[in-house]
């Protein structure tokens, strides 16, 4: 067996394997009621949400071990999309079966298996993916942002207020970095300047990226921008300061995963006040 503690990969898998490990944390303590209860994400529930995560760590796990398989399900998966189908109704129909603990169960040693491969890779490594084809650091990056967003509909749901961790700066990475890939993904011009990004990390950490001379910028909590760059809250719902150009044209649709342009929750709508701890 591969030692996935000290492999080449191994930081950023070790962060994705605790993503994972949280929220299977969380999930262990939902009643049969919240497993199915609506969030206010597409109206998915826990269960809509861990469906998800494990359909796509499986075809991830596809991607690693076999290539050429994954690049026909892909095209599958694709030509189902071009049909109307949409990825909570597939999940549903593969996983229906299960109830919420069952489908925890299924996920969990999935995800394992799937942060352990990826900490042996070389962060280099290309894999196959739905869009261009990523590194095994920049594969492993993605889906800690995926687990930690449809977590956050969980939390969310629960009323729960989510501690905060460095893992934040792995989604805050990929929204900083995404800033043109937003425009073009919705053939759009992308805006000049670039804003300069200077958010307040967990442990009194600050964490920026590009020129602190641009006359644009944002600046606040990252968890506020890791909130909104994953469209799980409006700008207005947070503490974020922009200037009024190029930094608030973006992160008022901004986009940090894949796939066809979607719509921020407008104002208010994924709002969540939490209970007293």
């Amino acid at each position: 067996m591969n030692d996935s503690t000290n492999g080449p990969n191994a930081e950023t898998a070790r962060d994705l394997r605790d993503e994972y490990t949280d929220l299977a944390a969380l999930c262990a303590t939902l009643t049969p009621e919240q497993w199915r209860a609506p969030s206010v994400f597409y109206g998915w529930s826990p269960w809509d949400e861990i469906a998800h995560l494990c359909f796509f760590d499986q075809t991830s796990m596809l991607a690693l071990n076999d290539p050429a398989a994954f690049v026909r399900d892909a095209a599958a998966l694709n030509a189902q999309f071009a049909q109307g189908r949409e990825i909570s109704s597939l999940a549903r129909e593969k996983y229906g079966s299960l109830d919420g603990p069952a489908m925890l169960a299924l996920w969990q040693p999935i995800s394992m298996q799937l942060a352990d491969a990826l900490a042996v890779l070389d962060p280099k490594a290309r894999l196959p993916w739905y869009g261009p084809m990523m590194s095994a650091r920049s594969f492993a990056t993605a889906r800690l942002m995926e687990t930690w967003a449809h977590g956050q509909d969980i939390w969310d749901l629960m009323r729960r207020r989510r501690p905060a961790s460095a893992r934040l700066r792995h989604i805050a990475h990929i929204g900083a970095t995404t800033f043109g890939w937003t425009f073009v993904n919705r053939q759009l011009p992308v805006p000049e300047p670039a804003p300069f990004i200077e958010l307040d990390a967990p442990g009194g950490q600050t964490w920026c990226w590009g020129d602190p001379a641009s006359a644009e910028s944002v600046r606040g909590d990252a968890l506020d921008f890791c909130l909104v760059v994953t469209q799980r809250r409006h700008l207005a719902d947070t503490a974020l300061r922009c200037t009024r150009g190029s930094a608030t044209q973006w992160l008022s649709i901004a986009q940090c995963f894949a796939g066809p342009p979607a719509d921020p929750p407008a104002p208010g709508v994924r709002a969540v006040v939490y209970d007293a701890a």
